[in-house]
């Protein structure tokens, strides 16, 4: 979404579970310290069984991923914070994009990179990373306690069950850029998916991840040559710009094309070596 457009408020959801014959239904609402945040559900109602159904295609930040990833029942569960959409479990080639080009552009030869995963959302980077057997250690940062619990026990569990139970999987309750700046690891790539990239982002406060302060933090988290990618609702020149600015190498943008007409973006860019 261009950033001078406005985000238009969501219709509400109908009370009650319809089955998903009436819309979206809200499964749950939260107000935490970052505002306010809801998982919906449209389409039909899981069965025990796994049921059936078609999914629908919003066509923005989220086809079904590998085995184990799929919503179950052609259920499409939804994220929205602060009344804008922000994500789906309809279609998560971008996120999975995220982690594939993250790892390709690592240096040849680089053994178990340790790669930190930037939002935890519904799952689908993590899931593809666990997936990945090259990966060593795998970090995901989320700072919304409600998207935690929806995967640890609520309706997006089965997305990324096998992922969590991966010993190499950690998740961390936490805002990014706390986080970054209290540890002393290094990570050979961070893959960030926060709010709706660099260009437009719901919650404020999250625009300080892609000024130059945020991007000198993530490279100084970076081993050598390590690379960072991060995920946008579109690809951004200015943002290219930013990142060559900030000192990182070898910028270029990957473009997933989506329903909508502007291709979501995997923003890459390589630490000094």
């Amino acid at each position: 979404m261009p950033p001078t457009q406005q985000p238009l408020p969501l219709p509400p959801a109908p009370p009650g579970d319809a089955g998903g014959a009436g819309g979206p239904v809200t499964l749950d609402r939260r107000d935490g310290p970052y505002g306010e945040v809801v998982l919906r559900r449209r389409g039909p109602r899981p069965t025990a069984g796994g049921g059936s159904g078609t999914p629908e295609d919003s066509g923005t930040h989220g086809a079904a991923g590998p085995a184990g990833t799929e919503p179950p029942g052609g259920a499409v569960y939804e994220i929205i914070a602060n009344g804008c959409f922000l994500m789906d479990t309809s279609d998560g080639r971008s996120e999975r994009l995220l982690v594939d080009a993250a790892l390709a552009a690592l240096p040849a030869g680089r053994a178990r990179p340790a790669v930190l995963i930037g939002g935890l959302g519904v799952g689908f980077s993590l899931a593809h990373a666990a997936a990945e057997p090259r990966w060593g250690r795998i970090t995901v940062v989320e700072r919304e306690a409600a998207v935690i619990d929806w995967h640890r026990s609520g309706p997006l569990a089965e997305l990324s069950r096998a992922a969590r139970a991966d010993p190499r999987t950690e998740v961390v309750h936490a805002d990014l850029v706390d986080h970054l700046c209290a540890t002393e690891r290094r990570f050979d790539a961070l893959c960030l998916d926060i709010d709706n990239g660099p260009g437009w982002t719901v919650t404020e406060d999250n625009a300080g991840l892609y000024s130059p302060a945020g991007l000198a933090l993530c490279r100084d988290r970076l081993t050598p040559g390590g690379v960072l990618a991060v995920w946008s609702a579109q690809p951004s020149a200015a943002f290219e710009l930013t990142l060559r600015n900030a000192g990182f190498l070898e910028v270029r943008t990957e473009e997933v094309p989506v329903a909508r007409g502007v291709p979501d973006a995997v923003h890459l860019a390589v630490g000094p070596a």
